[in-house]
């Protein structure tokens, strides 16, 4: 009696599996969200380190292919996590609603009938069990009471002090006790009869009710297992044809790069094949004679555009994305830290996330592809600022109309690699000596430790605390 309550139970545990079910998926819903926004970024970043890097040609596609592949990867992950909370979700949701009906007075509707039917199949055969105990509590209490009777009487033989009369009470007595024996069994027998009687029926009624319970749990279980399938198909990307396609288009494209094909339109646009802008006689002009400053130079050299390049000789057919007007800008960065490791953990530079997203955008490889080259030279010495006059002091290559500012020691931040002779090279912690301050295209002249004396950019370094 009262161990329906099992079963009943089980009916708020569906309930709450229900949720739990849901929350499960939404967590996972909420990672394929993550992930995806993940790859977005990623894809992202990479391909614009990979277009400003040097990397050219059908390399250079093959490469982007793989941005390419996680910006379609991130959509179907999307889509997986539309499908989990739009479909799988909301279909627990309503059917958790449909199937369980909350009271004004707590609890679910379906618990309370459950309860009710069992406890009303169980009330007769309860009644019938409670009248067995009482029966049997008389009965051994009779029989309790005989056995007493019995062991008054024996010793009353034995005492000498009973008169007749007391004798013959206490024989009285175990003659009503040994009836009352035999009235509380036979009552016993009888109750016990009933109840066996009822079992039968007590059965039926109380399978009914569990039927009904198992029905609704087995509507439970069954639609678990549903939505569980629903969730591996929505899970389960390898059977999805676009997801198929992504890799068979990824191995393509990197099937389709062409080491011949690339160093011929390098060739072409870049090397001998190139089109030539040989000296020609020009007309002296006082304006464009004049002597200019280094920073003069420097300005001039800002923006030069070279116009009118015609491919020659093996012309490719690749597209390009450079214009025939190619333009030359300045580098104000002249070259990157050669030691620069883009994977490197950022508890070891101290640097905020954004800076060092920053710090590889800009520095992606040796160089970038619109990276402009120096155009002065010379293979005489007495052009070389640093030449062994400038040593004995006879000549100084910074002697302009700035006026000097007070020295100052700074430490390097990153490798620099001079890209003209009046540029120092240093590497990232060296310490040298600030002697001017940045100029407006982001140059200082400083002097290192070992007495050479150039420019470097302002950027690089940082003042010693």
């Amino acid at each position: 009696v009262g161990n329906y309550k099992r079963t009943v139970k089980r009916i708020d545990d569906g309930h709450r599996l229900c949720n739990d079910l849901m929350n499960c998926i939404h967590e996972r819903a909420r990672i394929e969200k993550v992930y995806a926004q993940q790859l977005t970024e990623w894809a992202k970043r990479w391909k614009q380190l990979v277009e400003k890097g040097p990397q050219y040609g059908t390399v250079e596609r093959a490469w982007c292919a793989f941005m390419s592949e996680a910006e379609k990867v991130s959509e179907l992950h999307l889509e997986v996590k539309g499908s989990l909370m739009n479909e799988d979700f909301e279909k627990i949701k309503n059917w958790q609603k449909e199937a369980f009906h909350k009271q004004m007075m707590g609890g679910f509707k379906e618990t309370k009938e459950a309860e009710d039917g069992f406890r009303k199949a169980q009330k007769p055969w309860a009644k019938k069990l409670k009248e067995v105990e009482a029966a049997k509590k008389a009965y051994h209490a009779a029989c309790k009471e005989e056995k007493l009777a019995i062991s008054r009487e024996t010793n009353s033989k034995a005492d000498p002090a009973l008169n007749p009369e007391q004798l013959k009470k206490l024989q009285d007595k175990v003659e009503r006790s040994k009836q009352d024996v035999l009235k509380t069994k036979e009552k016993y027998e009888k109750s016990l009869k009933e109840l066996d009687n009822a079992t039968p029926q007590y059965m039926e009624n109380m399978e009914q009710v569990f039927e009904q319970c198992q029905q609704f749990e087995e509507k439970r279980l069954r639609f678990f297992r549903e939505v569980l399938l629903e969730v591996q198909k929505h899970l389960d990307l390898s059977n999805v044809a676009s997801y198929k396609n992504i890799y068979r288009e990824l191995e393509q494209n990197i099937k389709t790069a062409d080491a011949v094909e690339d160093l011929r339109w390098f060739r072409a646009n870049q090397g001998p094949g190139m089109s030539m802008n040989w000296p020609q006689f020009e007309e002296w002009s006082a304006d464009l004679n004049r002597t200019l400053s280094r920073r003069e130079k420097k300005k001039a050299s800002d923006g030069v555009t070279l116009t009118g390049i015609n491919q020659t000789g093996d012309q490719v057919s690749q597209p390009n994305k450079h214009s025939s007007s190619l333009s030359v800008q300045s580098n104000t960065v002249q070259s990157v830290q050669s030691s620069y490791n883009p994977f490197e953990d950022e508890e070891d530079t101290g640097s905020t996330v954004s800076e060092k997203e920053d710090s590889k955008i800009k520095n992606v490889s040796s160089y970038e592809k619109n990276q402009s080259y120096p155009t002065d030279w010379s293979d005489e010495e007495s052009n070389n600022p640093f030449s062994s006059t400038d040593a004995n002091g006879d000549t100084n290559p910074f002697d302009e109309d700035t006026s000097p500012a007070m020295e100052v020691r700074v430490r390097a931040l990153y490798d620099y690699e001079g890209q003209e002779q009046d540029e120092l090279s240093f590497k990232a912690g060296d310490e040298l000596t600030k002697m001017e301050n940045e100029d407006e295209q982001g140059w200082c002249k400083g002097r290192l430790d070992n007495g050479q004396v150039g420019l470097y950019p302002a950027n690089y370094v940082e003042p010693i605390q």
